[in-house]
């Protein structure tokens, strides 16, 4: 079984099969989402729901957040690498005692005294702290980015195999062959995220679904990979007329809307 040639719908009408755009075909697709989409205001809330593709009524914290446990270093003012907070309280008390740690020496006038090393947290910071402070610091640069709620979110497909009826065969629909959509995210806090698809053209929302971000070898921060059930109706000369979004409940932090096409018939 296959959508309807290139997303096109297809009607019998008196034997004879007659060819309208998508756009015309899901009229009633397009209604009935408008209908789901005041009910799934209420159950999302406004927020999660509305905020992105209309009014935003709870501004987005923004891409350097940090995920649940961490907290900005602020070695310096505008230092927002993701740490621990007993990182930030001993960053704090390097730079408190920075001034006793300094002397005369080959480096110039903020040569530390020995056991300290510079700790390099940025290029040009010169406050003197221990030689594992100053690998923390290194370490914690590398790690900041998986420890920040990024909220990616990107789309694959996939296909539903027959069922195995236990008995040496297989149960397969007309529509198994059918690709789908499968939205997948990372970089989120552990915990509840919302997925949304909405039409383009009104805002009205087509699918959503809630699923929980977990620990996912490879991915970093809460990762998931939901199966949405829908059909991926792109074709070729086929724009997107719908896009997805992921919304990450403890942070607030929205995905980028991602584009799809939705809402072909299949036969």
């Amino acid at each position: 079984m296959k959508r309807t040639s290139l997303g096109l719908a297809v009607f019998a009408i008196a034997g004879l099969a007659t060819a309208v755009p998508a756009t015309s075909a899901s009229a009633a697709t397009t209604e009935a989402a408008a209908t789901e989409a005041a009910a799934t205001s209420a159950a999302l809330g406004a927020t999660a729901v509305t905020g992105v593709a209309t009014t935003v009524t709870a501004a987005d914290p923004g891409p350097e957040t940090c995920r649940q446990g961490y907290v900005w270093r602020v070695a310096r003012s505008s230092d927002l690498v993701c740490v621990l907070p007993k990182t930030r309280s001993q960053v704090a008390a390097d730079n408190a005692a920075k001034a006793g740690r300094w002397t005369n020496g080959a480096y110039g006038p903020h040569t530390c005294v020995v056991p300290y090393v510079w700790r390099e947290a940025y290029k040009g910071d010169d406050v003197c702290v221990t030689g594992t402070q100053r690998d923390l610091a290194a370490a914690d640069n590398r790690a900041s980015s998986g420890r920040k709620v990024l909220a990616k979110l990107w789309i694959t497909k996939y296909t539903v195999p027959p069922k195995d009826n236990g008995d040496g065969t297989a149960t397969s629909t007309s529509v198994d062959d059918i690709a789908r959509l499968k939205l997948n995210g990372s970089h989120y806090n552990f915990g509840k995220v919302q997925l949304v698809i909405r039409w383009s053209h009104n805002d009205a929302v087509y699918w959503h679904g809630s699923v929980t971000a977990k620990s996912n070898g490879g991915y970093p921060g809460g990762s998931f990979g939901y199966k949405t059930g829908k059909f991926d109706c792109s074709a070729k000369n086929k724009p997107a007329n719908a896009y997805a979004y992921a919304y990450d409940t403890m942070s607030g932090r929205y995905s980028a809307r991602v584009p799809v096409r939705i809402g072909c018939a299949v036969l």
